[in-house]
C-alpha cells in the first residue's frame, strides 16, 4: 500500500507543471533613449520615393536591384545554412520534449541451445532421467519507462531547447536581412564603379582630343614640344586610373554572383550596361531606439540565447536532487515450445521504482552550476553590448546618409561650375589667351570633382542601405519578438 502511494505521489509530481529549480527568466530591462541623435536630420530629408520597411530595396526604384535581391533571398547559400540550423534546433527541441514523456519498447526472442555434458552443469543435468540436451526458450515482452521530472530539470532543459530553437529562427531572419543588404550594397557599388569608369573614360577621350589639338599646333610650329609632353603625361595618368576601377568592378561582380549562389561571371552580361546610381529613398519611419529590441533579429537572437543560458542554470541545479523513474514490463516466457508462449503459466510482469542521486558528487555539480551561471552572465553582457552596437549602427548610418547626400549636392554644383570653367579655359587656350597648363588643371579638377560626386552618390545610397539594415527593416515581426510566437 505504501509503495502504491509513493508511486502515485511521484507520478503526480512528475506530471505537474509546478515550480522547477533554478531562476525563472525575465527579459533584461535596458534603458534606451527616446529618439536617435540623427533622427531629426533624417526625417527632414527630401527624396523622390519612400521605402516600405518590409521591402526597402524596392524603394530605390531600380527593377534590376529588386530582382537581384529577390533572387539572393531565394538562392543564397548562407541563408540555406541558417535554415539548416533551424532544422537542427527543431530536432533538439523534439528530443527535449520527448524526454518528458514515457518511453516504451517491444522485445521478443526465440532461442535453441544444445547443452554440453562435459561441463559441471552438463554433468549434473546428464545424470537426471530423461535429460534432453536440446533446449528451447521463447520470450515476448512489452516494456515502458518514465523519468519523473519531480524537480524540473527536464523542463528547464526543454526551456533551453525552445529558446535555442527560437534563436535559430531569428538567426534565419538576421541572415536574410544581411543577404538583402549585402546584395543591394554590392549592386550599388557596381553602379558606382561603372559611373566612375564612365567619368574616367570620358576624361581619357577629352585628353586624347586635347593631345590631337596640341600635336596639330606643334606640327605647325605654334606649340612647343613641352606642351605635347605635358598632355601625354596627363593622358597616361587618367588612363592609369581605368585598370584600378575595372579591377574593383570585376571583384564586385564576382561577389554579387556568389551572393546569388552562382559561379562568378553568371550575371556579368546582365549588368554590363551602365545605368545611373539609384537614389536613396526616404525612410518613412525610423521608430525609436526601443523598437530595435523588437525589430532587430540579431538582438532577438542574443536575447533568446540569454534565456537559454538562464534555463541551463536550472538544469545544473536539478542535479542536486534525486531523480526518480518508473519502469514496468509485461510479457510471456517459456522454455517448452512456442505454442505455450501465450499460455497463462508463461505470463510475467514487473514494476520498478528507480532512484538515482549523486550524493557524493556535489563538487562536480557545483562546478557545473558555476559554469552555467558564468555562461548566463556572458550572454547577458553580450546582449547588452549587442543593443549598444545596434544603436551605434543606426547613428552611424544616419550620419553617413545625411552628410553624404549633402556632399553629393555640393559636388554636383562644383562639377557644373568646373565643366563650364574647363570649356572656357580650352577656348581661351585656342585663342592664345591662357597656357596649356591652365587647361590641364581645369581637366584635372573636373575629373576629380566628377569622380568624387560619383563616390558620394554611391556612399549615400550605401548609407541608406546600412540605415535600413540597422533599423531591422526587411521583415515584419509577428508580435513583440520571436519568443512571443
Amino acid at each position: 500500500m505504501l509503495l502504491k502511494r509513493t508511486l502515485f505521489t511521484l507520478a503526480v509530481a512528475g506530471l505537474s507543471a509546478g515550480c522547477a529549480v533554478g531562476p525563472d527568466y525575465s527579459r533584461p530591462d535596458i534603458s534606451m533613449p527616446e529618439r536617435y541623435l540623427g533622427q531629426p536630420a533624417v526625417e527632414q530629408r527630401s527624396a523622390n520615393t519612400s521605402a516600405d520597411f518590409a521591402q526597402w530595396w524596392a524603394g530605390f526604384n531600380d527593377p534590376q536591384l529588386t530582382r537581384l535581391v529577390t533572387s539572393a533571398l531565394r538562392q543564397n547559400l548562407d541563408l540555406a545554412q541558417a535554415s539548416a540550423r533551424v532544422a537542427q534546433a527543431r530536432a533538439g527541441l523534439g528530443a527535449a520534449n520527448a524526454a518528458l514523456l514515457p518511453s516504451g519498447n517491444i522485445s521478443a526472442q526465440g532461442a535453441r541451445a544444445y547443452q554440453s555434458v562435459e561441463t559441471p552443469l552438463g554433468k549434473v543435468l546428464n545424470s537426471t532421467p530423461n535429460f534432453d540436451r536440446y533446449g528451447n526458450a521463447y520470450e515476448a515482452n512489452l516494456g515502458a519507462g518514465w523519468e519523473l521530472d519531480v524537480f524540473g530539470g527536464l523542463r528547464r532543459g526543454r526551456e533551453a531547447a525552445l529558446a535555442e530553437y527560437q534563436a535559430s529562427q531569428a538567426g534565419v531572419v538576421a541572415t536574410r536581412l544581411a543577404v538583402a543588404a549585402q546584395t543591394a550594397d554590392i549592386y550599388i557599388t557596381i553602379r558606382g564603379l561603372q559611373t566612375r569608369l564612365d567619368v574616367a573614360r570620358k576624361q581619357v577621350k577629352t585628353q586624347q582630343d586635347l593631345l590631337a589639338t596640341v600635336n596639330l599646333l606643334y606640327g605647325k610650329g605654334l606649340a612647343p614640344e613641352l606642351q605635347v609632353r605635358q598632355v601625354e603625361g596627363a593622358l597616361a595618368q587618367v588612363r592609369a586610373s581605368v585598370p584600378v576601377l575595372e579591377t574593383g568592378l570585376d571583384t564586385a561582380l564576382n561577389a554579387l554572383d556568389v551572393m546569388l549562389g552562382t559561379t562568378p561571371g553568371t550575371h556579368r552580361d546582365e549588368l554590363a550596361r551602365a545605368v545611373d546610381i539609384p537614389a536613396a529613398p526616404r525612410i518613412a519611419t525610423t521608430g525609436t531606439p526601443g523598437d530595435l529590441l523588437r525589430r532587430r533579429p540579431d538582438l532577438i537572437v542574443a536575447e533568446r540565447r540569454l534565456a537559454a543560458s538562464n534555463a541551463r542554470i536550472g538544469v545544473a541545479l536539478a542535479e542536486y536532487y534525486p531523480k526518480f523513474s518508473l519502469s514496468g514490463l509485461i510479457g510471456s516466457a517459456t522454455t517448452v515450445s512456442a505454442g505455450n508462449l501465450f499460455s497463462g503459466g508463461a505470463s510475467q510482469a514487473s514494476g520498478v521504482l528507480g532512484l538515482r542521486w549523486r550524493l557524493f558528487d556535489f563538487g562536480r555539480i557545483n562546478a557545473q552550476i558555476e559554469g552555467a551561471k558564468g555562461q548566463e552572465a556572458e550572454a547577458l553582457a553580450g546582449y547588452r553590448l549587442a543593443v549598444l552596437r545596434a544603436t551605434e549602427d543606426v547613428e552611424n548610418a544616419f550620419s553617413a546618409l545625411v552628410n553624404r547626400e549633402d556632399q553629393a549636392g555640393i559636388l554636383t554644383q562644383g562639377v557644373d561650375a568646373l565643366g563650364r570653367a574647363r570649356g572656357a579655359s580650352f577656348a581661351a587656350y585656342q585663342k592664345g589667351v591662357v597656357s596649356l597648363i591652365e587647361v590641364l588643371q581645369a581637366d584635372e579638377n573636373l575629373l576629380r570633382a566628377a569622380d568624387a560626386r560619383a563616390q558620394a552618390q554611391t556612399e549615400s545610397a550605401r548609407a541608406a542601405i546600412a540605415a535600413f539594415k540597422a533599423l531591422g527593416g526587411g521583415w515584419e515581426p509577428a508580435g513583440d519578438t520571436v519568443a512571443a510566437r
